[in-house]
This record gives C-alpha cells, structure tokens and sequence, in this order.
C-alpha cells in the first residue's frame, strides 16, 4: 500500500483495508485512523501541533466513584 508523507516527513498516510486511512510516525507507530485521506491528514495535523504546544498536559485527570445517583 503506498505511503504519502507530509509536514517535512513528520508523518505519513497510508490506505489500509476497508478504504481507511491511517498516520503513522516516521518509525511505523499509529496516530489516528480515518474515513478519508483528507480528514486523516487534517485530524493528524491538529493533534501533531496540540501535542507540540503541550495541550494535552493542560488536560485535568478526572475520576469518577461507581455509585449511581438514580432512585429505582
């Protein structure tokens, strides 16, 4: 299947079975999985640059208890 890299070789797609297309780093390893060619490359390039400007270390961790506040 053939690989299209972007970005100065940041990522690459690729067409996988199904018709779905996936990024992946330059090493092999996945980032996301889309419909399209052009939502893959768009949806990898946000979450490229948020990583890059540290968004996701800004996210809070959030926990949740198993109780439920419903009456039977």
């Amino acid at each position: 299947m053939e690989k299209k890299l972007y970005d100065d070789d940041a990522f690459y797609v690729e067409e996988k079975k199904y018709g779905l297309w996936q990024s992946h780093y330059p090493d092999g390893k996945g980032i996301i999985t889309s419909l399209t060619e052009d939502e893959c490359v768009r949806s990898t390039r946000w979450y490229l640059k948020a990583k890059q400007e540290g968004e996701f270390d800004k996210i809070e961790q959030k926990t949740y208890d198993s109780v439920g506040g419903g009456k039977l």
